[in-house]
C-alpha cells in the first residue's frame, strides 16, 4: 500500500492511499473460508459447499469490508505514526474519484484531514493572575445557620393563618349565584400556600384565615397563565384547567406553621452527629470551616475561567480550516443543517481552542488523572450534594456506595473526568502562575461570575 500526505497550508491535510489487490487478498479469502463452515446451500453438507458459490454470494462485500476496514486502519496508523493533531474525524475528500470495486486493484482513495494549528503556550511566575478569596464573615455564617435551621425545622399545628403556612382544606366549584355546584368539582383534603398566590387581592383573602372557615377565591385569577398550577390544585387536565372560570369555595381544616429548627444540640447532632459540636461556639466555627472548603472551591473555578481567558489571549487567534471543520461538524450532526453549523461554528471554535491549550497545560506540567482521581471527585460531588441538605455528617460508607452508583451511568462518568481534570490542573496551575490575592464578599463574587 502506498499512503501520502500533503499539507502545504499546514492545516488542511490530503491523505491518498493506494490499494493493491494483495493489501486485502489474503483477509477476503480467509473470511470466504469462515463463511464456507457455516454456510447453509441447499443441496450441501455445510462445510461442504463449493468455494466458487461462495464467492459468487458473498466475495463482493469480503472485498468491501476488507478494504474498508484496511483503509481506517492504515490511516490512524498513518496519522499516530507521523503524530499528525488531527481535528474530529477524516472526510472523503471532495477530489475523491469514485472507485469500481468490481473492477481489478489498484483502487485510490482520498482523505481530506484538518490539522490543528501550530501554538506554543507556556506559564510561570511571570504570569499574572488574579486569585479572589471569599471572605467567611459573620453574616455568611449566620446565613448558612439559618439555612440549616430552615432545613431542619417542622411543621406546627395552628389556628389563624399567617405568612408561609400551610392550608389544607376542601375545594368546592360554585355556580354563579354562589352556591356549590350540583356535579362540580370537589377536591378534599386539597394543600395550599397562599403565600404562593401570584395575585394580591386572591392572596389577601386568606389573610387571618381559621380553622372552619370558608373562602371563597377563583383558582383561574389567583394563577392567571399558569394552567398547571390550576390543574395540580383541582386534579384536572391542563386544557380544563385553560377554560375554568368558576370561584370556588375553600373550607379550612388544618393550617400547619413552619418553624426553624433551633440552634441547639438536638441541630448540632444532626448536621456533624452527636457531641461533635457543644457549644454554639463551636458550631460556628465548624461552619466557617466548611464554608472556607466549599469556597476555596468556588475561588478555583474562577480561578481556570481567568486563566483560560488569559491563556486564550496570549494564544491570540489561531486559524483553523474552517470550511473542512464546518463539513466535520455536519457529517457529526446528520439530524442538523447547515443553518445549525454556521450558527455554532465560533462557539464550537472557541472551545476547541480551549481544548487545545488545555492538552499543552496538561503535558507541560505533567498532570494526569487515574481511577482514583475520579472516584474521589464523584464522592465530593456526593458531598455536595448532601450538604445541600444539610446533611453534613453522612457516613463515609454511604459517601463511598453513592459516588460507585454515580460512576455506573456512563452519562455521569465523562463530567466527572472533566471536573477531574480541571481539578488537578488547577492546583497545578495555582503554584506556576502568580496569584493575585483579592479578598472578595460572596454576594460580590457572585454578581462577578453572573456578569452583573
Amino acid at each position: 500500500m502506498k499512503i501520502s500526505f500533503e499539507n502545504p497550508d499546514k492545516i488542511n491535510g490530503l491523505l491518498t492511499l493506494t490499494v493493491e489487490e494483495a493489501d486485502y487478498k489474503d483477509n477476503v479469502e480467509k473470511t470466504l473460508k469462515d463463511y464456507r463452515k457455516k454456510a447453509n446451500f441447499p443441496g450441501f453438507r455445510p462445510g461442504m459447499v463449493p468455494m466458487g458459490l461462495i464467492k459468487k454470494q458473498f466475495g463482493a462485500s469480503a472485498k468491501m469490508d476488507a478494504i474498508n476496514k484496511l483503509v481506517g486502519e492504515q490511516i490512524n496508523k498513518y496519522i499516530q505514526d507521523h503524530h499528525i493533531q488531527m481535528l474530529g474525524e477524516p472526510l472523503p475528500s471532495q477530489s475523491q474519484t469514485p472507485q469500481d470495486l468490481e473492477k481489478p486493484a489498484p483502487y485510490t482513495f482520498a482523505f481530506d484531514i484538518a490539522v490543528a494549528p501550530e501554538f506554543k503556550i507556556e506559564l510561570g511566575k511571570e504570569d499574572k493572575v488574579d486569585y479572589y478569596k471569599i471572605t467567611v464573615d459573620d453574616k455568611l455564617i449566620d446565613d448558612q445557620i439559618d439555612m440549616l435551621a430552615s432545613r431542619n425545622g417542622s411543621y406546627e399545628n395552628a389556628e389563624t393563618y399567617g405568612g408561609n403556612d400551610l392550608m389544607k382544606g376542601d375545594l368546592r366549584e360554585l355556580d354563579e349565584n354562589g352556591n356549590t355546584k350540583e356535579g362540580g368539582i370537589v377536591v378534599e383534603g386539597a394543600s395550599m400556600m397562599p403565600s404562593y398566590i401570584k395575585v394580591e387581592d386572591q392572596k389577601k383573602l386568606f389573610d387571618g384565615a381559621k380553622v372552619g372557615d370558608v373562602i371563597t377565591f377563583n383558582p383561574k385569577k389567583a394563577y392567571p397563565d399558569n394552567e398547571v398550577e390550576v390543574s395540580n390544585l383541582l386534579k384536572i387536565s391542563k386544557d380544563e384547567a385553560a377554560s375554568l372560570t368558576a370561584d370556588f369555595s375553600y373550607q379550612v381544616t388544618s393550617i400547619s406553621h413552619f418553624q426553624k429548627a433551633a440552634v441547639d444540640q438536638k441541630l448540632f447532632d444532626s448536621i456533624y452527629g452527636k457531641d461533635t459540636v457543644k457549644t454554639v461556639e463551636e458550631f460556628r466555627k465548624k461552619i466557617a470551616e466548611d464554608l472556607e472548603r466549599q469556597l476555596t472551591g468556588d475561588s478555583d473555578y474562577k480561578l481556570l475561567l481567568d486563566i483560560r481567558k488569559y491563556c486564550e489571549d496570549k494564544v491570540g487567534k489561531l486559524t483553523y480550516p474552517d470550511e473542512l471543520l464546518k463539513r466535520i461538524m455536519l457529517a457529526g450532526n446528520k439530524d442538523k443543517d447547515q443553518e445549525f453549523v454556521d450558527k455554532n461554528y465560533d462557539l464550537s471554535i472557541k472551545e476547541l481552542t480551549w481544548h487545545l491549550i488545555k492538552e499543552q497545560l496538561l503535558t507541560a506540567h505533567n498532570v494526569k488523572i487515574d481511577d482514583n482521581d475520579v472516584k474521589a471527585t464523584a464522592k465530593e460531588t456526593a458531598r455536595a450534594q448532601f450538604a445541600q441538605y444539610g446533611m453534613t455528617n453522612v457516613p463515609e460508607e454511604y459517601i463511598d456506595n453513592y459516588a460507585d452508583e454515580m460512576l455506573k451511568k456512563r452519562e455521569n462518568v465523562d463530567g466527572l473526568v472533566d471536573r477531574a481534570v480541571d481539578h488537578k490542573l488547577t492546583l497545578a496551575l495555582k503554584d506556576v502562575v502568580t496569584l493575585n490575592e483579592k479578598e472578595i464578599s460572596l454576594d460580590d463574587f457572585n454578581k462577578m461570575l453572573s456578569g452583573k
